[in-house]
Parts: C-alpha cells; sequence; structure tokens
C-alpha cells in the first residue's frame, strides 16, 4: 500500500507544479488565514460567485444572495424575523415594469430590560450591477459585476459581526438589528420599504451603521455620520481604547448608500467605509483586490463601536447641542467638520499635538506610579477663532492626579492656526485620548504616542 501511494503522490506533484505556473493569484492564498480571515474570504466568495451573476435587484442570482446571508444568520444562532428567502416588494421600474426584491432581517435581543426594546441596526447592501453584453472582435461577450467589495465586503462583515454579537450578546443593552438591503442601487428601495413600511418599531431605532465596500483597506478607512456631534464624539472617545485600527473621520460623503435613507428619517447614522477604488462597478470587482488582514481589524473596531453605541445610556441625537459659550455666532464646529481643520505647528493631525505638546510636558505623578494607576483620560476643548485654547474639561477620568496633569498640559497649549468653515474663522471643539501607561517591566512610566 505504500509503494501504491507513492506512485500516486510523485505522479500528482509535476501536474500541480505546472498548474501552479499558470495561476493569476497564489496557490497558497489563504492558506495562513485566522478563522475570522477565512469566514470573511469564504462570505465573500460565496456572494461574489460567478453563479449570482451580479446579484441585480430583482435576480435570481440576489434571491441567492439573500438566501446565503439567511442560512449564515441562522447558522450563527441569530433569529431571522423576515420570511425564508427575504421579505419581498415591489419597486415599479422606468419601463413601468414591477421589480421584485428583497430584505433578510436578523435579530439579537439585547439583556438591559429598560433599553432592549431599542435598537441599533446594522445594514449592508445587499445588491449589484448584474451582467452586460459588451461586443468584443464582433462577438457578444457577457461581462459579470461580481462586486466582491462592492458589496460582498459589507455583507461578510455584516454576518461575522452578527456571529460576535451573538455570542457575546450578554453584552449588548440595547437588541441588534442586522439587514441585507435588495435593490438598494435603485434609490435605497430595501431601506426605505424597511423603515416606511416593514418595521412597525422603526422610531425606536436609536442609530444605524451602514457597511459599504469594507475590501480595500489598503485605500484607507473612513467613517461618515453626516456631521453628527454624537456620532462623532463617540468615534473620537474609541481612539483612547486599544484598537487595531481607526477610521479617519470625514465630512465629505465617500458614496451614497443605505445610510441616506435613515439619515432622512432623522436617524443617527454612520458609514463604515474603505471608499471608492479603481475596480468600482467594473467587472474587475473581483477576490483578487480585497484585503482580508484588513478587514478582520476593521471588524473588530467595528465591533467594538457597536457595543459602545448600544450601551450608550442616552441615545445620539439627531440634532445635538453644540458647545455654546454665548450667541449663535460662537457656536462651535467640530474638528474633524472643519473646511480646514485647526494646525498645531502645521499640522492638522491631533496625534501631532500629543505627539509634540502633551506627551512632551507631560508628567506621570509619583502617587499614581506608587499605586499603580494607568489609563486614558478624555480631554474635550475648543479652539478659539484667534488659536486659543479654552473651556478644557475632563469628559472621561481616570484618576483626581492624571486627570488633573492632563488637564493642565492641554491649556498651557500655545496658539494653534484656527479652524475654518466656507473661508471664515470658527470656534472647533475637539476631544483627544490622554493616554498614562506603566510598562509591564518594572512599572515604567510612558504615554500614548511614541515618537
Amino acid at each position: 500500500m505504500k509503494r501504491f501511494l507513492l506512485v500516486i503522490c510523485l505522479a500528482i506533484v509535476p501536474v500541480l507544479d505546472s498548474f501552479g505556473q499558470y495561476r493569476d493569484s497564489g496557490v497558497y492564498e489563504g492558506l495562513y488565514d485566522s478563522e475570522t480571515s477565512a469566514s470573511l474570504r469564504r462570505h465573500v466568495g460565496e456572494l461574489s460567485a460567478a453563479s449570482l451573476e451580479g446579484r441585480k435587484a430583482g435576480s435570481q442570482g440576489e434571491k441567492a444572495a439573500a438566501e446565503y446571508v439567511q442560512s449564515c444568520l441562522e447558522s450563527y444562532g441569530v433569529d431571522v424575523i423576515s420570511p425564508d428567502g427575504g421579505e419581498l416588494f415591489g419597486l415599479k421600474t422606468e419601463n413601468g415594469d414591477t421589480l421584485t426584491s428583497r430584505n433578510v432581517v436578523g435579530f439579537i435581543r439585547g439583556y438591559d430590560k429598560t433599553l432592549r426594546d431599542d435598537y441599533i441596526l446594522i445594514g449592508a447592501r445587499l445588491d449589484n450591477l448584474g451582467t452586460m453584453i459588451t461586443t468584443i472582435d464582433g462577438k457578444p461577450v457577457e461581462r459579470v459585476f461580481y462586486g466582491a467589495n462592492g458589496n460582498a465586503s459589507g455583507l461578510a462583515m455584516m454576518l461575522e459581526l452578527a456571529r460576535m454579537i451573538q455570542t457575546n450578546s450578554i453584552m449588548f443593552r440595547r437588541s441588534v438589528l442586522f439587514v441585507a438591503f435588495g435593490a438598494s442601487m435603485q434609490t435605497y428601495a430595501g431601506a426605505w420599504y424597511f423603515l416606511n413600511r416593514s418595521f412597525s418599531d422603526a422610531g425606536r431605532i436609536d442609530a444605524m451603521i451602514n457597511l459599504d465596500m469594507l475590501g480595500t483597506g489598503y485605500n484607507g478607512f473612513y467613517a461618515y455620520t453626516a456631521s453628527n456631534a454624537d456620532l462623532n464624539s463617540l468615534i473620537r472617545m474609541q481612539t483612547g481604547e486599544l484598537q487595531p485600527v481607526l477610521p479617519e473621520l470625514t465630512a465629505e460623503e465617500p458614496y451614497p448608500s443605505d445610510h441616506r435613507a435613515f439619515y432622512s428619517n432623522e436617524i443617527p447614522s454612520v458609514f463604515f467605509t474603505t471608499g471608492r477604488y479603481p475596480q468600482h462597478n467594473t467587472d474587475k470587482d473581483s477576490q483578487g483586490i480585497m484585503d482580508y488582514d484588513m478587514m478582520e481589524r476593521e471588524l473588530e473596531y467595528i465591533y467594538n463601536f457597536t457595543l459602545a453605541l448600544a450601551n450608550l445610556n442616552t441615545a445620539p441625537s439627531f440634532r445635538p447641542a453644540g458647545i455654546q459659550d454665548g450667541g449663535a455666532d460662537d457656536k462651535t464646529v467640530p474638528y474633524f467638520d472643519c473646511d480646514q481643520r485647526p494646525q498645531f505647528f502645521g499640522n492638522s493631525d491631533p496625534r501631532h499635538f500629543l505627539r509634540e505638546w502633551v506627551y512632551q510636558y507631560l508628567k506621570y505623578p509619583q502617587a499614581a506610579v506608587r499605586d499603580g494607576v494607568q489609563g486614558v483620560v478624555m480631554v474635550q476643548f475648543i479652539i478659539e477663532k484667534d488659536g486659543k485654547v479654552t473651556n478644557a474639561k475632563v469628559v472621561k477620568g481616570v484618576d483626581e492626579e492624571l486627570d488633573a496633569e492632563a488637564l493642565k498640559v492641554v491649556e498651557a497649549s500655545p496658539k494653534w492656526k484656527p479652524g475654518k468653515v466656507g473661508g471664515n474663522k470658527v470656534r472647533a471643539s475637539l476631544t483627544l485620548p490622554v493616554e498614562f501607561r506603566l510598562e509591564k517591566k518594572g512599572g515604567k512610566p510612558s504615554f500614548g504616542i511614541k515618537k
């Protein structure tokens, strides 16, 4: 038997070697994936397969994608509250025909009796462009718009978030909804139908998280909130926690997507994306462009953000009140919403201020070192129109001495170059994490950002 197996193996090796020479991608791609990366890869592969023919709204491919999403949610122990194959809805097309699409809805109940009837909704676009017949050398050729990044990536992320949240559901005060929106590319029809026709408790959705195009993290990772101050504040506070990756808050919408339907219903919404990419809306949008390692880091960040959002005592407001010290002309603008952000010594990155000023002059109180006290102090302040730092206060403290030290150094800041909106100088509010850290060996004091 051993001799026979040896002959078979020797016969196969040259075939594999020859085959490997002509592959477009590595033979061993995915071999060293983590379990989570492997799951993301599997989801994207299934949802962007050629057999789904681009998941055009109303097509059999979109239906197959909906069935896959449903089966995954069920396998993760998530309650699916839409009918088998998704909840159907009709949509009139330009030529007068009726297009039938569907939403798939999952549900995880929160543990807090006072908040579990309120919801955080995580949504992702289900459909893509489908197929197109083009003529090449006089012959018709079918092009498939696979939509690996747009938006199999967002669906994959939603499914893995559902798995993680279901596993840790005892930690979530509010309930969480998961919705794969059909006919999203038809003016966000699935999202509109869910909010206005399907879900009777739409008024109890405290916030929406939209996941669209998250597979090209090498281009960046962004969060768009339509300048919602409460959501911006929560995102900035997350920078004070240990995170695998941090999104860049952007005041410019990276891409129109389902969050617009929620914004129209005055529901605070955040759109996580890696932004536009060269293969967008082409037949080159396939698995070869995906960065699964980066997706795993984004997934962990979005999970942490969702947990913080679901556990807020007070839901984010659609029109939160800004910090004000006088009349309308003195209203502050969130730092990241300025057309030209304030600059510290010629740099608009807040980490530059931490690195070049705060951590240069910060002193670790000896009593805190002795007692092993460490943590992140969140300091909020205003950069005035003349560049002065005012109204500094601790919005999340650790210890009386650490809080006082962080506040003292921020208040002593030199003048900044003020921010501008529409060409006019404005008062800009900023919240930053000041980290006090003790090294594991010897308890030596250190701070958050290395030079």
